[in-house]
This record gives C-alpha cells, sequence and structure tokens, in this order.
C-alpha cells in the first residue's frame, strides 16, 4: 500500500505544457492531496490553486519556481515544516537547501515526475 503525502506544489500553473501541471496531474492519479500554490488563482483538475499557503499539515513541498522568487516562500515553508523540499530541475537553491537542513527538512534535487514514475516518491 502506497503512503499518501500530502504535497503543496508551488509554481502550480493551469497550462497542461508545464511540469508543475503534470506533477499535481500525477500526484492526483496515485491519490496524494494536492494543495497548488500560485500568484494566481486557477484549476488544475480536482485542485484548485490558491495564493495562500495552506494551513494542512503538508508532508512534501514540490517547488517549480527559479531560485530568484525562492526567498519570499522561505519562512512560510519553515512554518509548515514539512518532511521535505523536493527541487524539481532549474529550481535548485544552495541557499534554501541549507537553510531547510538546518531545520531539519529534507532538501532533495530531483522530479517529482520522475520520483512518481519510479515509485519512490
Amino acid at each position: 500500500m502506497t503512503e499518501h503525502k500530502p504535497t503543496l506544489v508551488i509554481g502550480a500553473s493551469e497550462n497542461p505544457a508545464r511540469y508543475s501541471n503534470r506533477a499535481i496531474h500525477s500526484l492526483r492519479n496515485r491519490g496524494h492531496h494536492v494543495v497548488a500554490l500560485a500568484k494566481r488563482m486557477g484549476q488544475v483538475a480536482d485542485v484548485a490553486i490558491q495564493t495562500e499557503f495552506p494551513e494542512d499539515p503538508i508532508h512534501t513541498v514540490s517547488l517549480y519556481v527559479g531560485p530568484q522568487r525562492q526567498p519570499e516562500y522561505y519562512s512560510k515553508v519553515l512554518e509548515l515544516h514539512p518532511k521535505r523540499v523536493v527541487f524539481n530541475p532549474g529550481t535548485e537553491n544552495p541557499e534554501f537547501e541549507v537553510l531547510l537542513e538546518e531545520n531539519g527538512i529534507e532538501a532533495v534535487q530531483a522530479c517529482t515526475l520522475v520520483m512518481l514514475s519510479i515509485g519512490n516518491y
């Protein structure tokens, strides 16, 4: 039985060509609860894109915003205290990774889509 991991997707997009959109679909298809966050509200499948951080417990944060935009999310992600943050390709950020690890949060450089497809999410 697969453990379902509530996931916050930061940088969610309604555009089906975007990897964040594909990740939301893939996470939902595998039964994970998804909270989508972006600058604009919208909808991806059955997931509403919101503009405010959730209050729900989050296991994994999956980043789809570049390192230059990440500092505005540092404190909110730390407050959520997820088990891990996945830095998808193009989002790698050594400064944020160190900050996460200093706060007991695992920083993973990986691709959420690949992790899901090979069963190690």
